[in-house]
């Protein structure tokens, strides 16, 4: 962990190195500036001399008045040497500077360091030029300029700012650590302090001594009476402890009863639930056992009439075609009507004992769905209510039918229950695609991989403060109606843990409810149990 003085130290380090940086960067950019049109100055200079005073002494071959103006214009330390050429005889003089800066007469033309300019040396004599002559190229000159005098002084420049901004962070580092102490000295006192009371308990840890009279004594002032305040609270808070320690008891035991009590209100709801679902299921098998009673006095009646035909030997093709009508027709409705009475015995047994128990198997959905729609005709000619079916022929579903029966009941009996007034006509949509691969199928595909079932009506809608609670036991809009809330927690329960599959709700109040059922196919082996059976509204 850094700690803040020396993150203030190391902040005011870089914020001077900065500052000087670009302070020495602008006075080096200066400085080379300077120095660069000071050497274009002095070359210019040299070449303009030699140009003007060389030529002369050139055309008259006088080698001392040529040394001389050489050695005249060696003087600068920046010359590293000057060369003059006859235009005859090649090297005629010079001068060059050996690496301890003395002068030294050049014997033969070589190699020679720094960089080399070269001029003509052109003589112009009098008379020829006031009778039109031309002037004359006698030679040239070279001089060799040199860069270590200004890479020197460059090179010191910045050596003088690295020491001043060394020194200068030097300086401040110090003054930092001595006025910073007066600060962060008295807080880590408080730091002490703040950690003693955090770990160790309020009575064992003193008060700061309250002796500055500056800002940090008033911080150290205000820590104190926060430790005393704290000691109070703790002292309250350890009587509040004891207080809910003894009411804790208290607390276990109402909580066990409310459990107890929960339990036996929802076995109430359960056996509530049993006994209406007795009731109907009573008068439900009245009208398909009454319909088989009939149907078949009237078979015997046809028999023993077609019994007496053949035994009197008056028997007519009429009568055995009449007979044979008769019987096939009576027989039909018998077996449709006794299969419809076993399968409400058989969805009562299954409801009583709280389980799915009916033994999974294929079947087409559509044909599945209309005999469960045919099975709530009695309720439903009781209301206004339309159910509409959209579903394609040819998908076969391999999961519970009994268990899709209950959540198609239970939906459908919501909407009835919920959506719509006693007297308002409605419409309960039911349409059913397949999926596969995550694209939406219009026709039954034996690739698809899920079933998209969707129950949607046009009545009133959910309160959006019920939306997302509708799917929680007791939550109903009929209490003391004869709702009790669990429908739709058992159609949840059965979708999620039965079929493996989600149901989700969206409504808006006044344009209806749709309840998106997403599931498999193929039901998974892993979800061989449903949630209990019960009430149907919500």
């Amino acid at each position: 962990m850094v700690r803040i003085q020396v993150r203030l130290t190391l902040l005011f380090i870089v914020i001077v190195t900065l500052v000087l940086g670009i302070s020495g960067s602008y006075t080096q950019y200066t400085l080379s500036k300077e120095l660069e049109a000071g050497s274009t100055r002095l070359r210019s200079g040299v070449l303009t001399r030699l140009q003007t005073s060389l030529p002369s002494a050139l055309w008259d071959l006088d080698k001392t008045k040529v040394d001389s103006i050489v050695a005249a214009e060696m003087l600068p330390p920046e010359l590293v040497g000057i060369r003059v050429y006859d235009a005859s005889v090649g090297l005629f003089a010079g001068e060059m500077r050996d690496t301890s800066g003395a002068l030294a007469p050049l014997v033969r033309d070589g190699a020679m360091g720094g960089t080399a300019i070269e001029a003509p040396l052109v003589f112009r004599d009098a008379v020829a030029a006031a009778s039109g002559g031309t002037p004359v190229i006698v030679g040239k000159v070279v001089v060799n300029f040199s860069r270590e005098q200004i890479d020197a002084a460059l090179h010191g420049e910045v050596r003088r700012k690295v020491i001043e901004v060394l020194l200068l962070d030097v300086i401040l580092v110090v003054a930092l650590g001595l006025s910073l102490r007066i600060v962060f000295g008295p807080l880590r006192q408080l730091r002490d302090g703040l950690f003693d009371l955090a770990t160790r308990g309020s009575d064992e840890v003193e008060e700061l001594p309250e002796n500055r009279r500056d800002e940090l004594g008033d911080v150290i002032r205000g820590f104190n009476a926060v430790q005393r305040k704290l000691k109070s609270i703790i002292e309250r808070t350890r009587h509040a402890e004891d207080a809910a320690r003894r009411s804790q008891q208290e607390t276990a035991q109402a909580m066990m009863d409310l459990r107890r009590t929960q339990e036996s209100l929802l076995q109430s709801e359960r056996l509530a639930s049993l006994g209406s679902l007795v009731a109907g299921v009573a008068h439900e098998i009245n009208t398909p056992v009454g319909i088989a009673l009939t149907s078949a006095s009237v078979l015997k009646e046809a028999t023993d009439h077609i019994g007496a035909a053949v035994a009197t030997g008056n028997i007519k093709k009429t009568d055995i075609v009449r007979y044979l009508e008769t019987a096939s027709e009576s027989s039909r409705l018998i077996m449709n009507n006794a299969y419809r009475a076993a399968h409400l015995i058989h969805s009562f047994k299954q409801i009583a004992v709280d389980q799915v128990s009916e033994a999974r198997r294929a079947f087409e959905l559509r044909a599945y769905i209309v005999e469960v729609m045919d099975s709530l005709q009695p309720t439903l000619k009781k209301t206004r209510s339309e159910v509409i079916i959209d579903c394609p022929s040819g998908i076969e579903f391999d999961s519970y039918p009994g268990a899709l029966a209950q959540v198609l009941t239970n939906l459908v009996l919501n909407c009835v229950e919920h959506a719509f007034d006693p007297d308002t006509a409605g419409t309960i949509h039911i349409g059913v695609r397949c999926e596969a691969d995550g694209n939406a199928e219009g026709e039954p595909d034996a690739r698809a991989e899920w079933i998209i079932m969707q129950v949607r009506d046009n009545g009133r809608g959910i309160a959006p403060d019920l939306l997302e609670r509708v799917f929680d036991p007791f939550v109903t809009t009929r209490r003391g109606q004869g709702g009790t809330g669990l429908g739709l927690n058992i159609v949840f329960n059965l979708i999620a843990k039965q079929f493996g599959g989600t149901i989700t709700v969206s409504s808006t109040l006044g344009q209806g409810a749709t309840f998106l059922l997403r599931l498999p196919r193929v039901t998974p082996l892993a979800h061989s149990k449903g949630e209990g059976h019960g009430d149907r509204t919500q």
